[in-house]
């Protein structure tokens, strides 16, 4: 009987243990590993994003610039891949072998579950060859995305492109997942939130041969994609398509900028590029011929690229040296070519002819006054205190840094100070004599077309600017940042503009002055030449203005790199842009056609 009894509870315990083995591994399938889920959700269901349209772009006028077009991307889930023609298949989507393999084997890596793109962005005409033929391909599906695609050729450093999202900024911010796509460059990136919307899903049962048969549990657990923000910028599309006409065949940049609001009109780098080369999978192959170019169309002159200002910025001398009480507007200087190199011109009896004529040896002195106050006994020391209010009032005009515009990349330029040459030649090692090449904005300084264009407006609206920047609207509603809507003074009396602009004025318009090319039938213009030194070439050209004199519409600033003077070719080019954006016409058709046809690409260098 004993003998029973235990064989009974043996028996009872092996059941028992059996029993316990099957509840903990249906626990590890249902509730710890869900391999077994997967590979049963992944014959039965498949999740597929709704990318969101991306946010249409429209210039000030209301032209459409960027817009979105349909493509697809051909997804893989490897555990449903079955037995396939390789060669048919390759021969399909235009692969070879070796990359079908290559893609396979990197896919399966990441998961064998989990859909991954196998390829990218198929135009609508190419997917309505393959899908026919698609069900041949278990495993393979497509997924509906857009491609961003740029209405006019133009524009192309403003609007910026986008790409893939990198491993790297898909750990920075959760938001992203492979195959999304962010804004890289220009609007694509600055607005990059508001444009980018907000992904849906969307879950669909699928049959053995890979066949959508209707929506999962009748789309209970799907979600809505959120289109992206309709943004309104300011960009001139017709203004800036004739700035980059006027630059081919041309190094250098423009940048024109309403001065009552700061808004960009146009911002022309060049040589430039057609923006719809990086677009969708012609990126491959386009962004290495572009980024191997020695020109470097990619490179954004009008942002980042740093030069001598040349003679415009003797009209910052002026304005520091009349506020600082050293002159007087009606303060005049002998032209002593000794001092410093000058061309041949009347002497320059007070600040608005200075302006006129460009006199170097006036605003050598001028700077000598601003820079040497008799503060302290030392001339190392004087020099030190001079030097520090000097570059403190610069940067208020925007230079070395302090511009918030809403344009990345935007570099800094250079405003050299007590810092910079101690480090330089030593401390107590230097004084004006040393530095006396920023008196003609020359020597260390270094300031970017942008910087160029905002100096213009500050002058045109008499002592203030408005940060420069490039939005206008978002969604029909005039919500731009609060920084955009604010005066930035400059900290100069209004007064002591005056005769910078009257200076300005009788450069265009005045016998003796120095940019009459600039001059624009009925419209009063007024412009400032410089000659930037390029110590590799022959000297780059600048320009700045605006118009008309009273109430300006349009401030502007044109470099052009190893043209030489300022009047002959940076000047002209300003004037039609001005006239264009003012009258939406040309006058001088014959100034249009000498720009038109002018090639200063080929200058031959200094010896």
């Amino acid at each position: 009987m004993n003998n029973f009894t235990n064989r009974k509870f043996i028996i009872g315990a092996i059941f028992l243990f059996v029993g316990l083995i099957f509840i903990i591994r249906l626990i590890n399938i249902q509730l710890i590993n869900n391999k077994y889920k997967l590979d049963s959700d992944s014959n039965v269901l498949r999740t597929i994003t709704k990318y969101p349209a991306r946010g249409l772009v429209y210039d000030r006028n209301g032209e459409l610039l960027v817009y979105n077009e349909a493509a697809y991307d051909l997804m893989l889930i490897p555990k449903q891949l079955k037995e396939i023609d390789t060669n048919e298949f390759c021969k399909l989507f235009e692969i070879t072998k070796a990359e079908f393999i290559e893609r396979l084997t990197k896919i399966k890596k990441y998961s064998t579950y989990k859909p991954s793109v196998f390829e990218k962005e198929i135009s609508t005409e190419s997917y309505a060859n393959i899908q026919d033929q698609l069900y041949k391909f278990p495993g393979f599906f497509v997924q509906l995305r857009t491609l961003r695609s740029y209405q006019n050729k133009n524009a192309a450093h403003i609007l910026g492109y986008i790409s893939e999202v990198t491993p790297a900024i898909i750990e920075k911010d959760n938001y992203y997942k492979s195959g999304d796509y962010i804004g890289k460059s220009g609007v694509e990136l600055a607005y990059e939130e508001l444009l980018r919307g907000k992904r849906g899903i969307k879950k669909v049962l699928v049959d053995v041969h890979n066949r959508e048969k209707g929506s999962y549990l009748n789309g209970k657990e799907d979600t809505l994609s959120i289109s992206g923000e309709r943004l309104q910028i300011s960009l001139d599309i017709t203004l800036q398509t004739y700035g980059e006409l006027l630059m081919q065949n041309k190094i250098g940049s423009i940048v024109a900028i309403e001065p009552s609001t700061g808004e960009i009109l146009c911002l022309v780098s060049s040589p430039s590029y057609n923006p719809n080369m990086l677009v969708g999978r012609a990126v491959r192959k386009n962004y290495p011929v572009l980024s191997r170019d020695s020109l470097n169309p990619l490179f954004n002159r009008a942002t980042m690229a740093q030069y001598p200002p040349g003679s415009i910025f003797k009209t910052i001398q002026a304005l520091i040296g009349m506020q600082e009480g050293v002159i007087n507007e009606k303060s005049g200087f002998s032209c002593i070519k000794s001092l410093v190199g000058c061309h041949n011109h009347p002497t320059a009896t007070d600040v608005a002819s200075s302006i006129k004529m460009s006199c170097n040896p006036y605003y050598f002195q001028v700077f000598k006054k601003i820079i040497q106050q008799n503060k302290a006994k030392s001339i190392y020391k004087d020099s030190e205190i001079g030097l520090a209010e000097w570059n403190k009032r610069v940067k208020k005009f925007g230079f070395g840094g302090t511009l918030q515009t809403d344009i990345p990349g935007v570099k800094n330029g250079l405003v050299p100070g007590v810092e910079f040459y101690n480090k330089w030649y030593g401390e107590g090692r230097w004084a004006f004599s040393t530095i006396f090449s920023l008196s003609i904005g020359q020597g260390e300084l270094g300031v970017i077309p942008i910087q160029m264009a905002n100096l213009a407006a500050i002058i045109a609206n008499r002592g203030y600017y408005y940060q420069p920047h490039i939005l206008k609207e978002i969604d029909d509603k005039p919500s731009i940042p609060l920084i955009f809507k604010q005066k930035n003074y400059v900290d100069i009396e209004a007064k002591y503009f005056e005769p910078i602009i009257e200076g300005m004025y009788g450069v265009v318009q005045e016998a003796g002055g120095t940019a009459r090319r600039a001059k624009i039938n009925g419209i009063e213009v007024c412009g400032k030449t410089g000659t930037a030194q390029n110590p590799h070439g022959e000297d780059h050209s600048v320009f700045i203005a605006f118009a008309p004199k009273d109430n300006p519409k349009i401030a502007i600033a044109v470099y052009v790199e190893n043209a030489g003077f300022g009047g002959t070719w940076a000047a002209p080019i300003a004037s039609l842009m001005m006239e264009k954006y003012l009258t939406d016409s040309i006058s001088d058709k014959i100034k249009e056609q000498r720009i038109l046809e002018a090639n200063l690409m080929n200058v031959i260098p200094k010896k």
